[in-house]
């Protein structure tokens, strides 16, 4: 038994590897590679598994590399792809691998004088350096075609109809390349990574066998899927990123509070560091009241803390709960321009000048022309519903449809309009 695997196998992160791997750990500090393809200038949660199998890695006493693809990202990983995604020049890569070596930083320890610091390397450093006849010769030689083809990734795409360009067949001839140079320049001897990178991490520990007569080991987390059978990290808006300002804290705290109670004992497992007896005893909290959503509650708290800050993360909650729950004005005074427009994001907006603000006489005037048809139909309709304690401005609730305006504006320019309990609307004045 090994500590990381085990540490794996319990968290639900092991997937395949190859025998005689918790041996090769057993014996000291190892080190191991996970790859991350720069087709954005940010990761998204799906690449947090990887991100955090390597962050298990280094805690279990071993030296993690991440590999940014500044080669890679150049051609395209074709597994379990339907068809061939567009080539991304020189400058937009160096400019996504600039990003992501940021993020990764927040994940893994790069700083520090230890035998098992981090670190981030770019297989751009050294694949740059081949010639195309050089690569063909020094490193293709090495590989059958027969061996290449029986790659289930490779047979998919070949049996859909769809074809294969020889851009993406080379592309596990480069990754196992690049296996190869880090076993032999950085005595990295395992390579980690999703469960359909298999072929691709095999295709690299065969590479160092019969280029440098060595032995290599892969290791591979399963795929993350949802309950309900769609793609994980995906919502209507698309991604959900790492980047704040892809995806807002607000956002990605609800992204996570909002997954299902069976997704949630799984995530949780996956994606923060709580140890298992913590887990166990929220899952038994969650068992007993599942309508207080102590697991999502947590998931959402520790990974937003993980992926952004402790300040983000008090943000967001108190951004649901303005949205969801009673709040003052001072509450909703206190978010900042970017998590307001988040929280209600969606709802009818309209737009009014400072001067037609300001030579407003009445509340009423203001649910009159300036935003007649976006609020209310009628001032009729708008002053039954002042009167009636239906109407709320910055979540102050009015009375006197004839009162004048006296309200402070949000950010210095936004009015909230609460229309019963659940239609809100944002006036902009500038």
């Amino acid at each position: 038994m090994n500590p990381f695997i085990e540490e794996l196998r319990w968290r639900g992160m092991l997937q395949d590897m190859t025998p005689e791997i918790e041996e090769h750990l057993n014996k000291g500090m190892a080190s191991a590679y996970l790859g991350f393809d720069p087709t954005a200038d940010s990761l998204h949660i799906g690449h947090l598994v990887g991100v955090m199998t390597l962050l298990h890695f280094q805690r279990a006493g071993h030296k993690p590399f991440a590999l940014v693809g500044g080669a890679t990202g150049m051609i395209g990983d074709p597994s379990f792809k339907s068809a061939e995604r567009n080539l991304l020049d020189k400058a937009t890569l160096d400019h996504n691998v600039a990003s992501i070596q940021q993020q990764l930083a927040k994940f893994l320890d790069f700083g520090t004088d230890s035998a098992n610091k981090a670190e981030l390397v770019n297989n751009y450093d050294w694949m740059s350096q081949f010639s195309f006849l050089e690569f063909i010769r020094d490193v293709g030689k090495h590989i059958t075609v027969n061996y290449m083809m029986a790659k289930d990734s490779v047979k998919r795409r070949l049996e859909d109809g769809n074809g294969l360009s020889f851009t993406e067949f080379s592309y596990q001839l480069i990754q196992g390349y690049d296996f190869f140079h880090l076993w032999k320049n950085k005595n990295c001897s395992i390579q980690l990574g999703g469960s359909d990178q298999w072929g691709n991490i095999v295709t690299g520990t065969e590479l160092i066998r019969r280029m440098g007569g060595g032995s290599a080991y892969a290791l591979t987390v399963p795929l993350i899927t949802k309950a309900d059978g769609t793609k994980f990290g995906k919502t209507e808006g698309g991604s959900v990123w790492l980047d704040p300002e892809k995806t807002s804290p607000y956002a990605f705290y609800q992204f996570w509070l909002n997954v299902s109670d069976e997704d949630a004992s799984k995530y949780i497992r996956i994606f923060t560091t709580l140890d298992q007896e913590t887990i166990v005893q929220l899952e038994t909290a969650h068992a007993e009241a599942p309508h207080q959503r102590a697991l999502q509650k947590e998931i959402a708290k520790q990974v937003t803390i993980l992926v952004h800050s402790e300040a983000d993360y008090e943000m967001a909650v108190k951004a649901s709960e303005i949205l969801f729950g009673k709040s003052s004005t001072e509450d909703l005074a206190s978010l900042d321009e970017r998590t307001f427009l988040q929280v209600f994001d969606g709802v009818p907006q309209v737009k009014i000048s400072k001067n037609e603000y300001q030579e407003l006489t009445s509340t009423l005037d203001l649910f009159g022309d300036l935003t007649q048809g976006v609020i209310f139909s009628s001032k009729g309709e708008a002053r039954k519903m002042i009167q009636g304690g239906g109407v709320s401005v910055n979540k102050n609730k009015l009375t006197d449809p004839n009162a004048p305006v006296q309200f402070e504006l949000l950010q210095d320019k936004y009015l909230l309009v609460q229309k019963g309990k659940k239609n809100y609307f944002i006036v902009e004045v500038a």
